[in-house]
């Protein structure tokens, strides 16, 4: 009896810790949708922290045009495709290495709350989160902003809402996330890629930018 007590009051210590900054696991499957005035998409994404590599397979509309894209951002290589694959053509742009950022609630960020998704009821009924608010430095001198949603057991993101001057807010849902990469060939370029010429005098491309690339 006295052993039970002892688990539980710890099981209870443990649920009580303040929660603290995080990072997702590595490799990471899954769909989010993106949200903002100008653009309203879905996509499949596939995420891989330790070789800095995001493929995303998406479709949506951009300032009222409907697309679907497919984009492999390879941020150690500082190259970023953009594939068509009814044409069997690609667009190879330069991609800023520094632009990486991986899925996480950096140490300096300020805790909002820690709330229930849904309800405490009953097992399996709700999901326990935390939700962070932080500012990140510009080159310019400005500032960005950012408000995400983290799972507090797995690290596993919810939702971020992100502001910059050039996008305004940006609310990006993750949902059906797998840790793990079910196909590590989606961070290959097809070899109809091979010949796309990088313009290394165009503009670094960034996330934004995969949404201008309508297919």
């Amino acid at each position: 009896m006295r052993t039970f007590v002892l688990l539980m009051c710890l099981a209870v210590g443990c649920l009580a810790q303040a929660p603290h900054p995080c990072r997702s696991p590595p490799l990471l499957t899954g769909a989010l949708s993106v949200a903002n005035e100008k653009v309203n998409a879905y996509a499949k994404y596939d995420y891989d922290a330790l070789g800095e590599r995001i493929r995303f397979k998406e479709m949506g509309s951009y300032e009222n045009k409907t697309f679907g894209l497919d984009a492999l951002l390879l941020f150690r290589e500082g190259v970023m495709y953009t594939i068509n694959h009814k044409n069997r053509t690609c667009k190879k742009e330069r991609l800023n290495k520094e632009d990486f950022h991986p899925m996480e609630i950096p140490a300096d960020a300020a805790l909002l709350g820690q709330v229930i998704l849904g309800s405490s009821s009953g097992p399996g009924q709700g999901l326990l989160v935390n939700t962070w608010y932080g500012e990140r430095a510009t080159p310019t001198g400005g500032k960005d902003k950012w408000l995400s949603t983290f799972t507090e057991f797995g690290c596993i993101p919810v939702s971020t809402t992100y502001y910059t001057d050039k996008t305004g807010w940006v609310l990006t849902t993750f949902f059906n996330i797998v840790v793990g990469i079910d196909d590590p060939q989606q961070f290959f370029p097809p070899k109809f890629c091979q010949g796309a010429k990088l313009d290394a005098t165009a503009d670094a491309a960034n996330l934004y930018s995969i949404f201008k690339n309508i297919n």
